[in-house]
């Protein structure tokens, strides 16, 4: 069939129009991508209230040092490794001393079942089949530490990346 054919008549004009704007009114919003997807509010955790202090002093920290690089061995505001960066939360925030390297506290502390971790808890996740990162809770299912791709962030413990990787959580009181 032509081109032609199909505009013979009124109504087969009429319809055709009709299809043409209710595709295009459809593909439009089919094909919106600035649009984000759908995540479900977060939920949010009772707090005591040594939780929510030690949440908020450890806050404060991040908020100085978010986006500090990762450096390997780094304690500083030049750069951070893992471990460095929770010696240096730790010690400002809290006013404690922790141990130097993720396996010296993974050697110390008390162990905590998932269910009962709190703000302030040390997180730890297998990397290459060992517990070599580890990072602050600081409530909500919201974890902060030195990321070798972003330096200092914040991450979801059951975000895509983490979730698999979690091994254990430790306390330092």
């Amino acid at each position: 069939m032509s081109i032609a054919a199909l505009f013979r008549s009124p109504t087969q004009n009429r319809w055709l129009g009709l299809l043409l704007l209710a595709s295009l009114g459809l593909g439009g919003c089919a094909s919106n991508q600035s649009m984000a997807p759908y995540t479900p509010a977060p939920t949010v955790e009772p707090m005591d209230a040594k939780s929510a202090a030690t949440a908020a002093q450890l806050w404060q920290v991040f908020d100085r040092y978010e986006g500090v690089p990762y450096s390997y061995g780094g304690t500083s505001a030049r750069g951070f490794d893992c471990s460095g960066f929770i010696l240096t939360a730790y010690r400002e925030a809290l006013g404690r001393q922790l141990p130097r390297t993720t396996g010296q506290m993974l050697a110390t502390g008390d162990v905590i079942p998932r269910h009962q971790v709190r703000p302030g808890d040390v997180v730890f996740f297998r990397i290459s089949g060992k517990d070599q990162h580890a990072g602050i809770y600081m409530g909500n299912n919201r974890f902060i530490h030195a990321s070798t791709s972003v330096g200092v962030t914040e991450s979801a413990l059951d975000g895509y990346y983490w979730r698999d990787r979690y091994t254990q959580a430790r306390r330092f009181e």
